[in-house]
């Protein structure tokens, strides 16, 4: 009895002590997954999204959800919530190099990164989970509506491999981030934020609502279209500036909430490897700002005399193919009810388009405060580009256009991928009243069909009319 007594008071004594002890004093348990050996009936990320392509045979696409005996896919863990950049999510790619498509997860579990870090090999059990597309990139998930898979069942679809491999990032230039690049790790190279991005934070300035999205600019070309660089209001670095320096940034391919846009996430701002201090700067045709027109025009053309789908050629003008088989032609545009030209690359299969529109050269010794205006349109113009250029030692010839020096004309609106379709937009009044010599005005179209053919996404149209060089 006295034995069972002390044994009674000791038990209690050891409750009591521990009973004491902090919580934070207590070890985390681990909650990682078991890691396991490679499954059986492995299949490639590719397949099943073809599976999922091929199904629906051009209907509207569903999500197609996985039966039993579906297999696994394997794949290399490239996003990372440490950084709040990433909620719920995680994105994997097929190979840890040279990766060719990815996949976004959707998991009703943060954090993630703990179990599931940066370069570790998962396997994705398929059955019972469902393949399709949300905010326009290819994603798992439960059910038609690809909601998260919840957190009691994560263990059965997700298995951690023992390996955890370096991630090297594809180097690719801004301009060819594409539906090819989604889900997949890049080290976009060449590039700067935009002017206007500078002093800002990632994420926390005013109408930064759910995501700060800042304009990444190439430093290749003038006129190259910028990229959103995105971060979450929810992201732990969201207050911090963005780099004001250029270089490279390692980043997931993705779309914004939309579908509609590429953007670029990083997992954290050590993903920038901006090691120039110094931004590049284009030499341009930068004049003092026009308020207004000169009374006296030196050029209008308004290519109301051309014929249908024939080559532009106003008297003077000079219509040149710099490279594929497309040219400045003209048409009737249905919106205006009148004549104008246009240049595209569509259903060429031209994979690479350069396509030249060249005024007669005007005499800039002559008189004072040049004016440039012209209209410009655009039809799923995407990734297509128009650029303004100047010479004043290009010879008047076809020929001779490779020969001169053109310069990008900045301040002039040119209508974008992001301005409505079939509308007319003013240049506004742009001055040339500091350039000199006997000088032409370009309008350079640049598209190509070398990626998704008919579905590229920059065999878009861009349309020009009212073209009016004025002084005083």
């Amino acid at each position: 009895m006295n034995k069972f007594i002390y044994y009674f008071a000791f038990l209690i004594l050891l409750i009591t002590t521990y009973s004491c002890v902090e919580d934070d004093d207590f070890e985390v348990p681990d909650t990682s997954q078991v890691i396991v050996d490679a499954p059986e009936g492995l299949i490639d990320i590719q397949a099943i999204v073809n599976q999922y392509n091929t199904t629906f045979a051009g209907r509207p696409q569903v999500p197609i959800k996985f039966e039993e005996g579906a297999g696994f896919i394997e794949g290399f863990v490239i996003s990372s919530d440490e950084g709040g950049n990433f909620f719920k999510e995680l994105i994997i790619q097929d190979k840890s190099e040279n990766p060719t498509i990815g996949l976004n997860i959707k998991i009703d579990v943060s954090p993630l990164f703990t179990r599931f870090e940066f370069g570790r090999r998962v396997y994705i059990k398929l059955e019972g989970l469902s393949l399709g597309e949300a905010s326009g990139v290819y994603a798992l998930g439960v059910g038609n509506d690809l909601d998260a898979i919840p957190t009691s069942i994560v263990d059965r679809f997700i298995l951690r491999d023992e390996e955890t491999l370096p991630i090297i990032p594809k180097e690719i230039a801004l301009s060819q981030v594409n539906q090819n690049q989604l889900n997949q790790w890049v080290r976009v190279i060449n590039v700067q934020f935009q002017d206007s991005e500078l002093n800002k934070t990632f994420a926390s300035e005013l109408g930064d609502t759910f995501d700060g999205n800042r304009l990444l600019r190439t430093c290749e070309n003038f006129f190259s279209v910028p990229l959103i660089y995105q971060t979450s209001t929810f992201a732990d670095f969201k207050a911090l500036r963005i780099p004001t320096g250029g270089g490279s940034v390692d980043a997931i391919v993705s779309k914004d909430f939309t579908g509609t846009n590429f953007v670029l996430n990083s997992n954290s701002p050590e993903n920038f490897n901006f090691d120039s201090a110094t931004r590049c700067m284009f030499d341009v045709v930068s004049c003092e700002s026009a308020s207004a027109p000169g009374s006296n025009i030196l050029l209008r053309e308004n290519f109301s005399t051309g014929i249908n789908n024939r080559a532009t050629t106003p008297a003077g003008w000079v219509n040149y193919i710099e490279n594929g088989t497309i040219f400045w032609q003209n048409y009737l545009d249905p919106f205006t009810n009148s004549r104008a030209t246009r240049a595209n690359t569509f259903g060429s299969g031209n994979e690479n388009s350069v396509a030249w529109l060249i005024t007669p050269r005007i005499n800039f010794e002559s008189q004072t405060g040049e004016v440039l205006e012209f209209f410009t349109s655009t039809e799923f113009v995407d990734d297509a580009r128009l650029e303004i250029l100047f010479s004043n030692n290009w010879d008047g010839t076809a020929a001779g256009v490779p020969r001169a020096d053109w310069l990008p004309i900045a301040g002039a609106r040119i209508a974008g991928k992001n301005d409505p379709a079939n509308r007319f937009y003013s240049s506004g009044n742009v001055s040339l009243d500091c350039v000199t010599g006997l000088g032409a005005i370009a309008f350079k179209y640049v598209g190509s069909e070398l990626v998704g053919g008919r579905t590229s996404n920059t065999n878009g149209t861009f349309e020009l009319d009212d073209v009016t060089i004025s002084s005083n």
